[in-house]
């Protein structure tokens, strides 16, 4: 296991490759601490305050990423300080911070601006919940996802179907991305 001091050297290529899926980009500038909090909850399935590599590999799975990266393993394993068995919630965070720094600089030589890289963060995140790929974002889909996210929201459509109307503008009774765009830049 590395320490935390110790340079680490990845494959950035082979990591991004290994997010490069047509449902999930792992971009969150606006996640507050708040919001990083409730994902190392989600992550901490047996709720002993920390992440292990077996739990955050399933979660990310879980969200259709690839977890089974030898450069994701080691950039984890890395800042799960010695003596422990997963991740506390400030190395979460510490991790965070990586990862993002990773993809900002990787996406940032690649060129393009702000507004552009925004706009496609929100139709990648789109369609996370888009499942079927119509353009919208139905009950059902919301439920699926809250679901596979572990959101207890999920259990009741009710409830589903409130945060859908909440957002839908238009009262079609589903959410387009004018909608879900509008609702993201409203939490920012």
């Amino acid at each position: 296991m590395a320490t935390p001091d110790a340079p680490i050297t990845i494959n950035t290529t082979n990591l991004l490759n290994s997010f490069s899926s047509k449902s999930f980009h792992l971009r969150s500038p606006s996640l507050n601490s708040v919001r990083l909090r409730r994902v190392f909850d989600l992550f901490d399935t047996n709720h002993d305050c920390l992440i292990s590599l077996d739990e955050i590999t399933r979660a990310l799975t879980l969200l259709g990423l690839d977890a089974n990266s030898p450069d994701l393993n080691t950039i984890i394993t890395s800042h799960i300080r010695p003596g422990n068995t997963g991740l506390t919630y400030e190395d979460f965070v510490s991790l965070h911070r990586s990862i993002n720094d990773l993809f900002f600089s990787v996406e940032e030589e690649a060129g393009g601006c702000k507004e552009e890289q925004d706009e496609a963060d929100l139709k990648e995140a789109f369609k996370v919940f888009d499942e079927n790929g119509d353009g919208f974002i139905s009950a059902t889909e919301l439920q699926k996802v809250l679901g596979k996210l572990g959101f207890t929201e999920a259990n009741e459509m009710g409830r589903v179907k409130m945060m859908i109307s909440s957002v839908d503008l238009n009262h079609d009774g589903r959410v387009d991305f004018s909608e879900f765009k509008d609702m993201m830049r409203a939490l920012q």
